[in-house]
């Protein structure tokens, strides 16, 4: 019969495997480093353990015994990882057997516990200037790996490709050439000058000074070996939203906003509108506010209303002595009772007026009443 695969459920698979590899791989080799690192302290510090200060052959052979003991063994490896850091807690979890293994039968022959556990038993890590699950060599020249002026991507782990990470100012694969906005400085001796910066505008060039100039950065053109800034605003580059204008800057340009007075600008301020905004006119070469408290016939028809002028526009207030009930200004009258002003907290003369004259209360209210 015709065999087939259900392959719906593999994705969901490498993405598990992936998840678990990158769980596994947070900083592998840094954590053995680091393991291994405090595991050598640990010997230190039990090596000068000390029983009682003589010296007889008896205390001799405790020593020498303690020395390879599994006593010692487990006092190092009980200090060998802070409580809170969990990768170190986890890998020391899974490597016990080879720390145990390398401790009683293998510590002569590869008295280096990193070399030993990190690079051949666990292959966490590479030696140094080599990279990649296979630990190839790292890309090297005249001044050792990427040159002496980069890094090797990956080097010293099982991780990473092998590229150089140039040092600001080189590119190149084994960073040996100048990176844009810098030129190779002259050189005293045989070897390779150093790489220096450019003057700020210049992407190639023969010197640091701003007329030595080969080619420039964006926003910036080649005149006589210098670069100039491009008017953007002046060419037409710009490209600026409505009811903006365009400001020129080093290298570059920006939008910023007109005068409210504006609707459209050319620039800055209420002389530079296109058209002026509702509520301006223009007077002279100026947008100004017109004032339509003092233009308009009736700027507030409503009985007894006050006009309030503002930037542009204007708004109509109860005058004053009124307030605005059911959207007309009715005169402010003072309420039926209004509290006296000799009233205290606990003594309130209120004065109450009646159809029949003026009648006054003293009330007094005790904190007790008051609850």
């Amino acid at each position: 019969g015709a065999m087939w695969c259900d392959w719906s459920s593999l994705p969901l698979l490498v993405l598990v495997w992936e998840l678990s590899v990158v769980r596994v791989e947070t900083a592998p080799c840094q954590t053995c480093h680091k393991l291994t690192d405090s595991f050598i302290k640990g010997l230190e510090v039990t090596s000068s353990k000390n029983f009682g200060g003589g010296n007889t052959a008896w205390e001799e052979e405790k020593l020498a015994k303690y020395a390879r003991s599994e006593t010692r063994l487990l006092e190092i490896v009980e200090s060998a990882c802070e409580k809170t850091d969990f990768e170190c807690n986890q890998l020391l979890e899974q490597i016990e057997d080879q720390v145990e293994t390398w401790w009683f039968h293998r510590q002569q022959e590869a008295p280096d516990l990193f070399d030993w556990l990190c690079i051949e038993e666990l292959r966490l890590c590479c030696p140094p200037g080599r990279y990649g699950p296979q630990c190839k060599e790292c890309l090297s020249g005249p001044g050792g790996v990427c040159g002496g002026l980069g890094r090797c991507e990956g080097e010293g782990t099982r991780l990473g490709d092998g590229g150089c990470v140039c040092d600001p100012g080189y590119s190149g694969q084994l960073c040996q050439n100048c990176g844009d906005g810098y030129y190779r400085e002259k050189s005293s001796n045989h070897s390779t000058a150093a790489c220096a910066a450019c003057y700020h505008s210049c992407n190639k060039c023969l010197g640091p000074q701003d007329y030595k100039c080969l080619n420039c950065k964006p926003g910036w053109i080649l005149h006589d070996n210098k670069c100039i800034d491009t008017d953007e605003c002046g060419t037409e580059l710009a490209r600026c939203p409505t009811n903006t204008y365009c400001h020129n800057t080093d290298g570059s340009y920006e939008c910023r906003g007109c005068d409210q007075a504006c609707v459209g600008c050319m620039g800055s301020g209420p002389a530079r509108c296109k058209k002026c905004a509702r509520g301006y006119r223009l007077r002279g070469s100026k947008c100004i506010d017109i004032d339509e408290c003092s233009e308009r016939a009736i700027a507030c028809p409503g009985l007894n209303e006050a006009c309030t002028n503002e930037e542009g526009s204007f708004h109509c207030d109860c005058a004053q002595g009124f307030i605005r009930r059911d959207s007309i200004c009715v005169e402010n009258k003072l309420p039926n009772a209004f509290i006296h002003p000799s009233a205290s907290k606990n003594n309130i003369q209120a004065t109450i007026h009646s159809k029949s004259g003026v009648t006054n209360l003293d009330c007094r209210t005790t904190k007790s009443e008051r609850k």
